[in-house]
């Protein structure tokens, strides 16, 4: 079984590799926000550390909520909220010995979080404040939750790509970010190529609901169209791929960050995550 040391170690990588790919409409090594540079989210993949050292002994809500809490120490921006959600579920199902699939593993620890997981989540989505979240009728994020973390994701699974991983056990993490990162890590791919590879298909999947939530969705669609555009080019294995990569970035790029797919971001964190878990890095750490 893997230890709480390289489930540890594989989440902030995971943060990491993310962070540094140049992932079109995103913050990279040398591109920043207005608000948000490249070492804020260096900052915050440290700051997981403690949090996801305890992921195995403690519940799925407290991760994220103290995750999230150290994160806040060391940056005031939202970097890393999506990817707190995400990755706490699927770091505690690595502590599991069995079943042997790390996605069965994973929907055991979804259908045993509880409401005390969702007033924990809650009180982090407060903290971290992301934007265009908006009120809703049942189970709004400003009240205290009255039914479980994942029972209250599925309420939001509509409109949140996040909230749509835990409705569906992970589908776009296991059956498109990671494969896609396999591939291209079998095809040669270096790190921060195959991680963007992985960003594009998850984004030519489906279009990202936090450009959706800001812009509304026929521009997700067109920036969906636009990824499968950049895929059909080549992506990162091309000379073609990469122009049209670098043109979809610069598409991407305004001063408010209205089309950054963040949400598609956070979901390819999940994927690296889950691909290190199964010895993607170096081939041993699942056994």
């Amino acid at each position: 079984m893997t230890t709480r040391e390289e489930i540890a170690a594989s989440a902030q990588l995971a943060c990491l590799l993310e962070a540094s790919a140049p992932k079109p409409g995103n913050v990279s090594p040398g591109i920043a926000f207005h608000d948000t540079r490249y070492e804020h989210f260096l900052a915050s993949a440290a700051a997981i550390a403690p949090a996801f050292l305890d992921a195995g002994t403690q519940p799925v809500g407290e991760t994220i909520l103290r995750a999230l809490e150290d994160t806040r120490r060391w940056t005031s921006a939202n970097t890393n909220l999506g990817i707190i959600l995400l990755l706490a579920p699927i770091a505690r199902a690595a502590h599991l010995a069995q079943p042997k699939a790390l996605r069965d593993r994973v929907r055991i620890v979804l259908a045993s979080t509880t409401i005390a997981d969702a007033d924990a989540a809650y009180r982090a989505i407060r903290l971290a404040h992301p934007a265009g979240l908006g009120d809703v009728e049942a189970q709004d994020i400003a009240t205290s939750p009255s039914v479980t973390l994942t029972a209250a994701m599925e309420l939001a699974a509509d409109r949140d790509d996040v909230a749509r991983e835990y409705a569906t056990t992970f589908a776009r993490t296991f059956t498109v970010g990671a494969p896609a990162l396999e591939e291209a890590r079998a095809a040669g791919l270096d790190w921060p190529d195959a991680v963007v590879e992985c960003y594009l298909a998850l984004l030519a999947d489906s279009p990202d609901t936090l450009i959706t939530r800001k812009l509304g969705p026929d521009a997700a669609s067109r920036v969906r169209t636009n990824a499968i555009d950049v895929r059909a080019a080549g992506g990162m294995r091309t000379p073609a791929g990469r122009r049209a990569l670098a043109s979809f970035d610069l598409e991407l790029r305004d001063a408010g960050n209205s089309k950054n797919p963040g949400t598609t971001a956070d979901i390819t964190a999940a994927a690296v995550f889950v691909v290190l878990l199964n010895g993607g890095w170096n081939g041993g750490l699942e056994r």
